[in-house]
């Protein structure tokens, strides 16, 4: 078979390869593939022109820079010459990032799980030249992908009509008519959810059901907040937060938590570590150490956000999307050893007493008698433990290092802000609010572009692809949490005009959300997924964000939206309330008010305020009559003190002067000290 390649000429006439169309992408993810072989196009309208000029199907792929079989598929088949030519001779190949196009990835998703009873990346879909998904699948071995090629070229042939009848069929089913049945999310709803969620949790080892394992972010957060209304459930949350932060999954000598973990019991991850797992377990154990004063959960608040600020952070001051599973081409070089290494490094009594402290065996948890590092107890020797960690990860600096998708995703880094604002706030960290600020300033002045939002940028430039619903309602989450820290008018106003964009834009039209807007690129259906999937859907998203601007501005009409939402996504929380779990975590908030509380004059009033653990609370401190800040307008000092007013909707209690009646308003069951340990037990409502 000939082998077809774009060459040209080069300094001593010479040929080389040439970049294909993927050259000037913004994404790590194409660029990854710029000087493949494969005659690579972007997603667009001139790729599917292409394939109906020549008459040809469209080989979709879609992936992502950290993914580590895309790599693999990557390195078989599309570094190939001879798959090159195959691929090139018979189809337009079109190369997807599924997180700078989500609404492309959901579409083909859908697609792929219908046939195949599964999905994931790569993906792999042949598509007629006029979108119509055909056959699909996921990763394929070389030889099993070149088979497959010449099969559909084949068929393409020799047996059209029953080509595009099968993709038309597709179409047809995934353009049908999906609607939940409004219902109201009320504790009931609520309360059967956490029961079925007790039914799959696994006493022995944490989590939800079995093996892969993912990280349970919107459900804990849910079952945090349930336990304030009913003193339920939060043996779940502190048994799956304990078990995944000493478990191979979370990276004991830097901090950040990897994907998933491919056992039952948080031992060996899958190796990437992406910024919206870490933004949304930060959060969780900054409420768990908040509930409990678990010394454990502050620690690894503080771990993650030093991996936030010190890995992911992108010169221009937002987050990088993921640090890659591999390093010089072995997922998880960097992360595992053996007992020799330890040794090589600490010397044999440190080495020794390390491989014990970090369940480093002969045998191995890993591969090739290697270990991820458990820290299954804290160390009795503080300061031996503080010299080896030192030791050990300047070791591992030498190693190869995981490649950093650098692309600056809106949504994601809606996540960390709203993560690193609050536990600045909570923390007394001002240098964590700081960086959150930076982050929210590059998204309103590079993402949002004639007052809408780009999916996401990267050096500092935004890039064609439009922001999505979760782009919109993150981002507002995150705006509405710097306010709360802040008290600046500025993020609670852009968060407003963020959600009447969402109202205007995506609105359903029955209480619901799309994913993208009424003007977005038409695809063969207009996405919509009201479930969670490692972040909050868009919906749920909005809601919570509708429902928290509300609680700030005293704007009902944004309060009858997030309550229209959640009764949308009721059925989703009573059916699938592990894929429902931030929607139950928001109704929680609406339960309880949520509860208003504005703090004029500082002091420990705002330290007792922050603390508080009713679902959903909103607190801003300031200055009375605070320009621009709803919940100070009317808000005096009383008698010379710092006063703290708390108010559900429109009804307030009696401004209070104390911190132990205002602990007892908002349900400060626990005060924790400085150190993280617990303090005094406080009693509410």
């Amino acid at each position: 078979m000939s082998k077809v390649r774009r060459l040209r000429t080069r300094a001593g006439g010479t040929m080389e390869p040439m970049a294909n169309r993927l050259a000037d992408a913004t994404s790590p993810y194409l660029l990854q593939h710029k000087d493949n072989p494969v005659d690579w196009w972007p997603w667009s309208e001139e790729a599917f022109a292409e394939a109906r000029r020549r008459d040809v199907p469209v080989l979709l792929s879609v992936g992502y820079a950290a993914c580590h079989w895309c790599h693999v598929m990557a390195h078989e088949s599309f570094e190939d010459d001879e798959t090159a030519a195959i691929v090139n001779a018979g189809f337009v190949p079109v190369k997807v990032d599924r997180e700078e196009r989500p609404d492309v990835d959901a579409v083909y998703m859908e697609a792929t799980q219908g046939m195949t009873g599964q999905g994931g990346w790569p993906m792999t879909c042949f598509l007629s030249p006029d979108g119509a998904p055909f056959y699909c699948g996921t990763y394929f071995p070389k030889p099993v992908f070149q088979r497959l090629l010449g099969s559909v070229t084949e068929a393409w042939r020799d047996r059209r009509d029953d080509v595009r009848e099968t993709g038309q069929r597709i179409v047809s089913a995934l353009a049908a008519p999906r609607e939940l049945t409004p219902a109201p999310l009320d504790a009931a709803v609520l309360d059967e959810a956490a029961a079925s969620l007790r039914a799959s949790y696994d006493e022995a080892s944490g989590g939800f059901g079995g093996a892969p394992k993912f990280p349970p972010s919107m459900v804990l957060e849910f079952l945090l907040r349930r336990h304030s209304r009913t003193g339920d459930g939060l043996d779940m949350v502190v048994g799956t937060a304990e078990a995944m932060a000493r478990g191979g999954m979370y990276d004991q000598l830097a901090g950040g938590f990897a994907r998933y973990s491919v056992d039952a019991g948080w031992v060996v991850p899958h190796f990437e570590k992406m910024l919206y797992d870490n933004a949304l377990l930060l959060r969780v154990y900054l409420h768990l150490w908040r509930e409990t004063g678990s010394p454990l959960a502050r620690r690894i608040v503080r771990e993650t956000a030093g991996f936030l600020l010190g890995d992911l952070r992108t010169p221009e001051g937002g987050f990088a999307s993921a640090l890659d599973a591999d390093a010089a081409g072995i997922e998880g070089l960097t992360y595992a050893w053996t007992p020799a290494q330890l040794i090589s490094v600490l010397g044999y009594d440190d080495g020794e007493w390390a491989a014990r402290l970090f369940s480093v065996t002969a045998a191995g948890t890993f591969e090739h008698g290697s270990s991820t590092l458990q820290l299954r107890a804290d160390p009795d020797d503080h300061a031996r433990w503080t010299t080896v960690r030192e030791q050990l990860l300047a070791a591992r600096e030498g190693r190869p290092q995981p490649a950093r998708d650098d692309k600056v995703v809106t949504a994601w880094n809606g996540l960390a802000v709203a993560a690193l604002a609050e536990a600045g706030a909570l923390l007394g960290e001002p240098g964590w609010v700081i960086a959150a600020e930076t982050a929210a300033e590059l998204l309103l002045d590079t993402h949002l572009v004639h007052g809408r939002l780009r999916r996401s940028s990267r050096d500092g430039i935004a890039g064609r692809p439009a922001g999505v619903l979760e782009d919109y309602a993150d981002l507002a989450e995150g705006l509405l949490a710097l306010h709360q820290a802040t008290a600046q008018p500025r993020w609670l106003a852009a968060a407003g005009d963020l959600l009447d964009t969402v109202l205007a834009r995506f609105a359903d039209g029955r209480g619901g959300f799309h994913d993208t807007a009424d003007d977005a690129e038409q695809l063969i259906r207009r996405p919509w997924d009201p479930t969670d999937g490692p972040t909050p859907s868009g919906a749920a998203a909005a809601a919570g964000a509708l429902l928290t601007h509300a609680a700030l501005s005293d704007r009902t009409d944004h309060r009858e939206a997030a309550d229209a939402a959640l009764a949308m996504l009721a059925p989703v929380v009573a059916a699938y309330p592990r894929a429902g779990g931030w929607a139950a975590a928001v109704a929680e908030a609406a339960l309880a008010g949520p509860l208003q509380v504005a703090v004029t004059g500082g002091g420990e009033l705002v330290d007792v305020a922050r603390r508080g653990t009713s679902p959903g609370l909103v607190v801003v401190a300031g200055a009375p009559d605070a320009p621009g800040v709803p919940l100070l307008a009317d808000r005096p000092l009383v008698d010379g003190q710092a006063t703290a007013y708390v108010c559900r909707g429109f009804v307030c209690d009696r401004p209070s002067t104390d911190a132990a009646a205002l602990a007892a308003q908002l349900r400060t069951l626990v005060q924790p000290s400085a150190d993280g340990t617990t303090g005094r037990p406080r009693t509410g409502a």
